[in-house]
């Protein structure tokens, strides 16, 4: 069995304070508004009352007595607070979270505040590429959305290029061969180019 003081909601026990009711003996347990409504500088002003008259008081409380028609309106607005526009908050040039517009799911949006950033290298062509890879592909005069084909063609024009064989016997080309060479290796094993 719930004992007498769990019974009621909002039931403060043990207050030394008596009732705010002229002429009332009884302890005041039960917080009731008094004066000042709440408002930006803070929660108003309380006065505490027995049992018996925080009923009667909420049997006669209007929160709308005082307030005009507009203001008993404005204070049963569905949007109370969401009319109007707020300030953006300030990063500082930290941390600059994502705009909400640029999501359809509002979780996409709160997982892409958290997600490491794509570099600018690997933007655009969606390709999962490391940067040694990238730096090879520059070396061998390719763009990133190159396919196996191209690499194989670019490779083999290169070769006649600089290679002394192709070329009349210059060796002035053998470190740009030798650079090609390696590029082409590390190219034709990865995923991207299978």
């Amino acid at each position: 069995m719930a004992s007498a003081g769990s019974r009621f909601h909002g039931r403060v026990e043990g207050r030394a304070a008596r009732c705010a009711w002229p002429g009332c003996e009884a302890p005041g347990e039960f917080r009731a508004p008094s004066g000042r409504r709440p408002d930006f500088d803070g929660p108003g002003d309380w006065r505490w009352l027995c049992l018996d008259h925080v009923r009667q008081f909420n049997a006669g409380y209007n929160y709308f007595s005082g307030m005009s028609s507009d203001e008993i309106e404005a204070a049963q607005n569905p949007y109370g607070g969401w009319d109007r526009e707020t300030r953006a908050f300030a990063t500082g040039g930290g941390d600059v979270p994502p705009r909400w517009s640029d999501f359809t799911d509002p979780l996409d949006a709160i997982g892409a505040r958290f997600r490491r950033p794509v570099p600018e290298a690997q933007r655009g062509d969606g390709r999962e590429l490391s940067g040694e890879d990238r730096k090879s592909l520059k070396i061998l005069g390719l763009a990133p959305d190159a396919d196996r084909r191209g690499l194989r063609m670019r490779y083999a024009e290169l070769l006649r290029r600089y290679h002394p064989d192709h070329n009349g016997g210059d060796r002035t080309h053998e470190k740009a061969l030798q650079a090609v060479i390696q590029a082409y290796t590390q190219l034709k094993s990865r995923p991207a180019f299978a």
